[in-house]
């Protein structure tokens, strides 16, 4: 099964992918401090990093005077999340796609899912319960990879599909198959502004002079096509 796959892929790579998290050049110079610059003031916020991974976003969060609350489908990136911000954030496991059982309605501020909404097929049921944690005019801020660029990299011949995918990285230690759904813009937009959003803000990020001096190939290949996209909606009062 898919998600099973998905989550043995986390698992074999989360000690390798928190060594890497600080200086990984698509990581740390392309898809944060991108992101980062979507997120308005967050002092005495309550945030909930959806998909926290190693929970380097909610250390962040924590140090700018946030409450967080984080989750993962990774049992293993939850306990390195605990493990780095100890006491002073609140982290379970839990998958993305299913209801968000334990999070009371309107308890936060602003959500974060950076990068994970690609490991997602139905986008729908996902969306809503963003919409019913977040409060009245709240913060939802996602990065995905870019539909564009995943539909050449996959070599696709449907476009307007959404489509399982597969491919290698080698990046986090030994080589591990990613599974994942590559979909239209469409089908990134749409589960939003159907269910309660607007977008306020949609931004196809370049990388960061740090980004060159580590990865001079993908650096100019970012600065003429991108990987990610990175947005802001607000949800409806």
């Amino acid at each position: 099964m898919i998600k099973e796959k998905i989550i043995s892929a986390y698992e074999t790579m989360a000690e390798k992918y928190n060594d890497l998290i600080e200086h990984q050049p698509h990581n740390a110079y392309y898809d944060r401090p991108n992101t980062l610059n979507l997120i308005s003031e967050v002092n005495g916020k309550s945030i909930l990093d959806a998909a926290c991974g190693p929970g380097k976003y909610a250390e962040i969060f924590i140090s700018r005077g946030a409450n967080v609350t984080g989750f993962d489908i990774s049992p293993k990136m939850v306990s390195l999340a605990k493990e780095r911000n100890k006491e002073l954030a609140n982290f379970f496991v839990h998958d993305l796609s299913k209801p968000f059982k334990r999070l009371e309605a309107q308890s936060f501020d602003i959500v974060l899912c950076a990068l994970a909404l690609n490991y997602v097929q139905d986008w729908n049921l996902t969306i809503k319960e963003f919409y019913r944690v977040l409060k009245p005019n709240g913060q939802l801020v996602i990065s995905i990879e870019h539909p564009f660029f995943e539909y050449n990299y996959f070599n696709s011949k449907t476009y307007f599909e959404i489509e399982h995918v597969t491919c290698t990285w080698k990046g986090f230690g030994k080589p591990v198959e990613i599974n994942s759904f590559r979909r239209p813009l469409n089908e990134c937009l749409m589960p939003l502004t159907n269910n309660g959003f607007y977008i306020d803000k949609l931004i196809e990020p370049k990388p960061t002079e740090e980004f060159e001096k580590l990865d001079p190939k993908h650096f100019e290949e970012l600065n003429n096509f991108p990987a990610f996209m990175c947005f802001r909606a607000i949800r409806k009062s």
